[in-house]
């Protein structure tokens, strides 16, 4: 079986709000601004609509056979096409069980709309049972069928209400949460040319989905006792053997 656990990070689609709103001359910063004023004098929020989001990074962990892997698709000068391209050639190679948090509210409509202006195909990913019947029943895009595990959704049975945040979750649970960094602050720290620090803070994110995923396939019974610690422990060994800051951070967080 192969499983990936996702995230994406994203900021403001700059290029649309210029040629939309026919804001040339004004700077990257200033147009995220006013699409941003613009969503919060509509709505009373400055979250913009999905499909004003342009993703910058998207990490995933892979587990498979014996192995654990947690990386960043592209590298830090990968463009948004590279990476959304790359997300999708993951599943049309390994049609792998997804795991996210909020991803069937957020980052996988976000990832269509992306795809869609990239000119990016994912016939896998779109399959419903015309080409595979296996997917008839199981499939990627139905709330209710379990190749993507939407961990938020499932978990609040399914009910706005019940919602929690992936922070307060995975500190609940005992994983680090975040770690100095949130999604709000993403936008900032990419116009400072922070798209490291950005990279690293969504592999950590992907981290505590897996943790969270983790417990709860013990809770369902996929995973006994000793399963579980198995597992944890794959965890760590891989973070100790890549040896880098945040993930070290990430770990001690995670022992305290």
């Amino acid at each position: 079986m192969h499983c990936f656990s996702f995230d994406i990070e994203t900021v403001p689609d700059v290029e649309f709000g210029r040629r939309f709103w026919d804001l040339d001359g004004l700077s990257d910063d200033d147009i995220g601004k006013a699409m941003m004023f613009k969503q919060q004098q509509a709505v009373g929020t400055d979250f913009l609509p999905l499909h004003q989001h342009r993703i910058v990074a998207i990490s995933v962990t892979f587990r498979t056979k014996d192995t654990f892997k947690v990386w960043s698709l592209g590298d830090e000068a990968s463009d948004e096409a590279e990476i959304v391209q790359r997300f999708f050639d993951g599943i049309e190679r390994y049609t792998p069980d997804l795991v996210s948090w909020n991803g069937g509210g957020f980052d996988l409509p976000v990832l269509h709309y992306r795809a869609l202006k990239n000119r990016i195909q994912a016939p896998r990913y779109w399959e419903l049972g015309d080409g595979d019947r296996d997917f008839k029943w199981n499939n990627y895009l139905s709330r209710f069928h379990w190749r993507h595990v939407d961990l938020m959704d499932v978990l609040a049975g399914f009910q706005p209400r019940g919602r929690a945040s992936l922070d307060q979750m995975a500190v609940m649970l005992g994983f680090p949460g975040k770690l100095g960094m949130s999604g709000d602050k993403v936008w900032d720290k990419f116009q400072d040319g922070g798209i490291k620090e950005i990279r690293d803070y969504c592999e950590t994110d992907v981290l505590n989905t897996w943790l969270v995923y983790l417990r709860f396939e013990f809770m369902r019974g996929n995973l006994d006792e000793k399963d579980l610690q198995r597992e944890y422990a794959l965890v760590r060994s891989t973070l100790e053997k890549m040896d880098h800051e945040h993930l070290n951070e990430f770990l001690a967080a995670w022992a305290a």
